[in-house]
C-alpha cells in the first residue's frame, strides 16, 4: 500500500517535501478516479468504492501499537494535534494543485451540480474529483487515525460503526458548526456562497452512502466556483474543513474515551458489579431521559461488568420501566458497606455535565439507605 499523507511522519519538511509527498498521493488518486464510469460519479457510488479503498489494508496496518511505535510515550492528544496539523497542511497544498488546473471555460463547463454531465467533459470532472477523492480520503482516515490513538473501539465490518465514522469524519451532525468555522476565515466576498456551500451539511436521507457521495460531490464545486477567487478559496477550504474536521473528530472519540475511561474505573473498583449496574441504570432514568454519554456509559458498562466479573444481568435487559422499590430491595439484601456503588452513582450522575434535581434526589436516597445498611 502506498503511504498515504496523513500516515507520514510529522516532520517540519518544507513546502517541496510536502508538496512531494501530496504529489505522490495524487497520482495515486488520479488511478483511483481513471476507474470510476460517468454512473459513478452522478450516483455517488463513487464514495461507496473509495471506502474500500480508503480503509482497505490501511486499518489492518494502522492501529495502537504502529502509532506506539512512532511515538513512544507521547499522550494521545499530543499526536492527535500534529496529526490534525499535518492533514491540514497536505489538504491546503492539495487544494491550490487542484484548482490550479482549472480555467474559467471548465468552471463554466461543471455548472452548479458539480459534474452533472461528467460524459461530457471528462477532464473537468476528473479533475475535481481528484480533490473531491482526495480531501474525502485524508479527513476519513484522520478521523480513524483519532479514533485509534483514543483507543476507541471500531469494527468497520459493522455497518453502525462504519456509519459512525463517516458521520464523525465528515461532520454530517455539526455541519452548522464547520460551516460558521469556515465562514470566519473566507473573504467576505464569497461568505454566502461559503453558506450555500455547507447548506446540506445535515443529511436527512439516511445511512445510504451513495448519499454522502452526492453531498461531497456538490458541496466541493463552490471552491472552483468563481474565477481568481477559485484558487485561494480551494486552499482556504481544504485546509480549514480538515482541520474543523479533525477538531471535530477529537471532540468525539476523546469524549468517547473519557466515558470508556471511566466505565474501565468503575468496574474495576467496584465490589458489587451487578447492583452497580441497576443503580447506574436509576439514576440514568431518574429524569426520565438518557443523555448521549449516559447511553455510551452503560453500553462499556455493561460490557466491562461482563468482561471482568462475569456478570450478565437478563433481568435489567429485559427491564422496561426501572422500579426504585427493586433496587432498593437488592440495597437491603446487601451486607457491607456500599461506598463503591455511592461512588458510582455519583459518577454517573455527573457523566453528562451538571447533575439534575432529580438525579441529586435519587443519590440522597440511595445514600440513606446504603447508610443503613
Amino acid at each position: 500500500m502506498t503511504e498515504a499523507p496523513i500516515d507520514a511522519v510529522d516532520t517540519d519538511e518544507d513546502d517541496d517535501a510536502d508538496r512531494e509527498a501530496v504529489e505522490h498521493e495524487r497520482e495515486e488518486i488520479k488511478e483511483f478516479v481513471k476507474g470510476l464510469s460517468a454512473d459513478d460519479i452522478k450516483s455517488g457510488g463513487w464514495f461507496t468504492k473509495l471506502i474500500a479503498q480508503a480503509l482497505g489494508s490501511y486499518t489492518d496496518k494502522v492501529d495502537w501499537q504502529y502509532f506506539q511505535e512512532r511515538y513512544a510515550g507521547v499522550p494521545a492528544d499530543g499526536v492527535v494535534d500534529q496529526r490534525i496539523k499535518m492533514a491540514a497542511r497536505y489538504a491546503a497544498l492539495e487544494g491550490g494543485l487542484s484548482a490550479g488546473a482549472y480555467t474559467a471555460a471548465v468552471v463554466a463547463t461543471l455548472g452548479s451540480l458539480g459534474g452533472a454531465s461528467p460524459a461530457t467533459v471528462p477532464a473537468a470532472v476528473a479533475t475535481m474529483m481528484v480533490d473531491v477523492a482526495f480531501t474525502t480520503r485524508l479527513q476519513l482516515r484522520l478521523a480513524y487515525d483519532i479514533a485509534v490513538l483514543y483507543r476507541v473501539p471500531l469494527d468497520l465490518s459493522d455497518p453502525d460503526d462504519l456509519w459512525k465514522l463517516i458521520r464523525v469524519a465528515f461532520t454530517i451532525k455539526s455541519g452548522e458548526a464547520v460551516r460558521e468555522g469556515a465562514i470566519k476565515v473566507v473573504p467576505a466576498l464569497v461568505r454566502p456562497l461559503v453558506k450555500r456551500f455547507y447548506s446540506r451539511a445535515v443529511l436527512t436521507a439516511g445511512k445510504g452512502l451513495p448519499v454522502v457521495g452526492k453531498f461531497l460531490l456538490q458541496r466541493n464545486v463552490i471552491k472552483i466556483g468563481i474565477p481568481l477567487v477559485g484558487v485561494p478559496l480551494a486552499v482556504v477550504l481544504n485546509r480549514y474543513t480538515t482541520l474543523l474536521a479533525g477538531r471535530h473528530a477529537q471532540a468525539v472519540f476523546r469524549n468517547e474515551a473519557r466515558v470508556i475511561e471511566l466505565a474501565e474505573g468503575m468496574s474495576k473498583r467496584s465490589r458489587h458489579p451487578q447492583l452497580m449496574l441497576w443503580v447506574a441504570w436509576l439514576v440514568i432514568m431518574a429524569d426520565h431521559k438518557i443523555a448521549d454519554d449516559e447511553a455510551l456509559l452503560m453500553r462499556h458498562l455493561v460490557r466491562l461488568v461482563r468482561e471482568q466479573h462475569q456478570v450478565v444481568d437478563q433481568q435489567l435487559a429485559h427491564l422496561v420501566d426501572i422500579d426504585p422499590a427493586e433496587v432498593w430491595g437488592r440495597i437491603e439484601a446487601e451486607s457491607g458497606e456500599l461506598s463503591d456503588v455511592l461512588d458510582a452513582a455519583d459518577r454517573v450522575a455527573a457523566v453528562d455535565g451538571d447533575v439534575s434535581a432529580r438525579e441529586k434526589a435519587v443519590i440522597s436516597e440511595l445514600r440513606e439507605r446504603c447508610r443503613r445498611v
